[in-house]
Parts: structure tokens; C-alpha cells; sequence
């Protein structure tokens, strides 16, 4: 009997040693069974990097004129219609001409006085040439004749510059166009008295093409700003007209220079770019913002949603190599560009960085790969 229990439990003890075997192999067939974890990745490569410092700046005008009367009368004649363009010369309004014109016919009967008088005198001095030859008359006579002779030729200068001044003031009663661009509304109409001492001016003329931006910047950035001046010359400028949809302005200007003084009170120094506008789109005293273009460059970008924040405050990365296992890399930037990091080492053109899914590998794991897609790759 006792023999019997000894073979039974010896035969238990065999089947339990067999059925834990076959669990534990179970299991460890179960964990290699598990299918190596999906990440997206995205391959770097350089990409052109576009430099830019934004600017709050305001539009101003080119050119702007106010057409002021430069005589006194009554205006007569308005001769452009509000608000349209106009060109240089043309004729804007029309003063009563009648006294200016009177003064003008008055000045020239003074010359026509002093020709003739001065004609009576050198045929006077012609005579008294022989006279005195002759001794028939004295010397102070003559000399007499020869002054009021000369007398006489000062007088028709005297004349026909008062003949030309009245002609300028005849010519002021029409009213031009200092410049070309677009006139303001009519600030006096027919029948208003225009003086030459006036506060209100006529009308304004406002050159819409080109346009001036200006723009402030801070005195330490503006070092910066005229290095790369220095550098290219020329530097392009882009407008964002609407900031609530982010919408540039069509045409690109160029920076004109830059004040060389700076702001005391605001510690900032005044830009100036010139920018197309041959539609009149850009208006006086429209707030933009400007997009100054310091400079391009060939950079290798990295998301910032790919990169990791170690408790130090570095950043790292994970990267997947030619046998599709993770690796970790210390990554350091140089700047950032829109949503991405500017790349200076740690990661090399041709790398694959995993940007999404990184939160369920470790260093050492077999992964497998798929191209990230984003929409806002396209745009970067």
C-alpha cells in the first residue's frame, strides 16, 4: 500500500513538472510571437531656411502735396473730379485772372515808356558826341546826357521785370498739379476767396506708387538688421495685410535704409522699405506687418513634437538605423524656424527620425517604419 502511494505521487509530480514546462514555453513562444512596434518616421534632409525679421510698420505715402494758392482771388473754375488721378501740370483751378491780368498789360506799357525814352536820350547823346568834339559845349553836359542815357536802359530793366513778375502771378491764377497721384476731396469750391496766407490748403495729392513702409525695430536686433545690409545690399521685404488669415501681400520691396540715430525714449530705430503698389491697395496710415528677409541657408530641420526635454533642459531625439532598431541622440539648435528646430549636430541628412510613436520604444527596439505624413510639411 505504502508502495502505491509512492508511485502515484512521483506520477503527479511528473505531470506538474511536464505542465509547467509547457506553460513556460508557451509563454516565452507568446513574447517572441509579439510583432516588432510601428513609428512613423521622416528622412532629413536639408531644406532652404528663410531668415526673416517681423516688424510692426506703417504705410506712408511716397510723395504728398498740398496744392496751396500762391495769389489772392476769387477761384472761378474747379477742374478735376474728387478722388481721381491726376498728373503733374495739370490744371487743377482756375482764380479770377482780371486784376493780374491788367497789372501784366500796365507793365508792359511802363517798358514801351522807358524804350522810347531811352531812344530821345541816345539820340541825344549822339548829338553832344559831336558837340563836344567842337568844344561847343562843356564837359558836365555831356556827362550829364551819358548818365541819363544809362538811367534810361536801368528803367526798361526795372520795367520788364515787373513786366515778368505780373506774368508769374498771371500764370499762378491756374492753379497745377505739383505731382502726379491721387487728389483728395475739394476743400473750397467756386466762389471762395484764396489767399496766399491760408491755413486750409485746396486739395491734397497723394502718390500711391511706390508705397513707403515704415517700421521700428529694437536698437540690439538692428546690428543684425545692417550687417546683412552691408552683406547683400538689398534686403527683400514681404507684408502680411491681414493678420487674422495670415494673407501676404502680392508684391515683395526692398529695405531703403535705416535711420542712424536711435530712439531715446523707445530705444528702436526706424526702417523704411519701398514697396510696389500699382493698384492702390496699401493706403496711408494702414498698420502691416513686415517680413525683412535677412538671408537664406540649407538647414537640417527637426520637428519640434519629434524632440524630447531631458531634465537637464537638453534635447534628444530617437532615430531609427539600417537594421530598424532605435537609437537615442543628443540633438542641439541653433534657432527655430516656424515649428521646427534648426538642426546644428546630433542628427545627419539621411537619418531617420521617428516623430510619432516614440513614446512606446526604447533605445534597442525593433521597430517598424512608415513615412510621416503631415500637412504641415508641405508648407515649411
Amino acid at each position: 500500500m505504502k508502495r502505491v502511494f509512492y508511485v502515484i505521487t512521483t506520477l503527479a509530480l511528473l505531470v506538474g513538472a511536464i505542465g509547467c514546462s509547457s506553460e513556460s514555453e508557451q509563454a516565452g513562444a507568446g513574447q517572441q510571437a509579439m510583432p516588432p512596434q510601428s513609428v512613423s518616421v521622416l528622412t532629413i534632409a536639408r531644406q532652404a531656411v528663410t531668415h526673416e525679421m517681423i516688424l510692426p510698420g506703417r504705410v506712408t505715402p511716397s510723395r504728398q502735396s498740398q496744392v496751396r494758392p500762391q495769389v489772392d482771388g476769387v477761384i472761378t473754375e474747379r477742374l478735376f473730379e474728387e478722388g481721381a488721378q491726376v498728373e503733374k501740370g495739370q490744371q487743377l483751378y482756375q482764380i479770377d485772372d482780371a486784376r493780374y491780368r491788367a497789372q501784366l498789360n500796365s507793365t508792359i506799357a511802363d517798358v514801351k515808356s522807358a524804350q522810347a525814352n531811352l531812344k530821345t536820350l541816345e539820340a541825344k547823346a549822339r548829338r553832344y558826341d559831336d558837340l563836344i568834339k567842337q568844344n561847343a559845349i562843356s564837359r558836365q553836359e555831356y556827362d550829364d546826357v551819358i548818365a541819363q542815357k544809362e538811367q534810361a536802359q536801368a528803367a526798361i530793366s526795372v520795367a520788364q521785370a515787373a513786366v515778368d513778375l505780373a506774368r508769374v502771378n498771371l500764370g499762378y491764377t491756374k492753379v497745377y498739379a505739383p505731382i502726379s497721384g491721387r487728389i483728395s476731396r475739394s476743400f473750397v469750391t467756386e466762389g471762395t476767396l484764396a489767399t496766399t496766407n491760408q491755413t486750409q490748403q485746396l486739395a491734397t495729392i497723394t502718390q500711391l506708387n511706390p508705397i513707403f513702409i515704415d517700421m521700428q525695430e529694437s536698437g540690439r536686433a538692428i546690428l543684425t538688421l545692417r550687417q546683412a545690409m552691408q552683406e547683400q545690399g538689398s534686403m527683400p521685404v514681404e507684408l502680411t495685410v491681414d493678420e487674422a488669415t495670415g494673407k501676404k501681400y502680392e508684391h515683395t520691396g526692398s529695405v531703403k535704409f535705416s535711420e542712424v540715430t536711435v530712439d531715446e525714449s523707445t530705444g528702436s530705430v526706424a526702417l523704411r522699405a519701398e514697396m510696389p503698389n500699382p493698384d492702390g491697395l496699401l493706403l496711408p496710415g494702414l498698420f502691416v506687418k513686415g517680413h525683412v528677409i535677412t538671408g537664406t541657408e540649407q538647414a537640417l530641420l527637426v520637428p519640434q513634437r519629434a524632440t524630447m526635454r531631458q531634465q537637464d533642459g537638453s534635447l534628444s531625439v530617437y532615430v531609427v538605423n539600417s537594421n530598424d532598431v532605435v537609437e537615442a541622440r543628443a540633438l542641439k539648435t541653433s534657432d527655430i524656424y516656424k515649428d521646427q528646430y534648426i538642426a546644428t549636430s546630433g542628427i545627419k541628412e539621411g537619418d531617420r527620425l521617428i516623430v510619432s510613436g516614440y513614446q512606446k520604444v526604447k533605445p534597442g527596439s525593433k521597430v517598424n517604419t512608415s513615412e510621416w505624413q503631415s500637412s504641415s510639411r508641405g508648407s515649411r
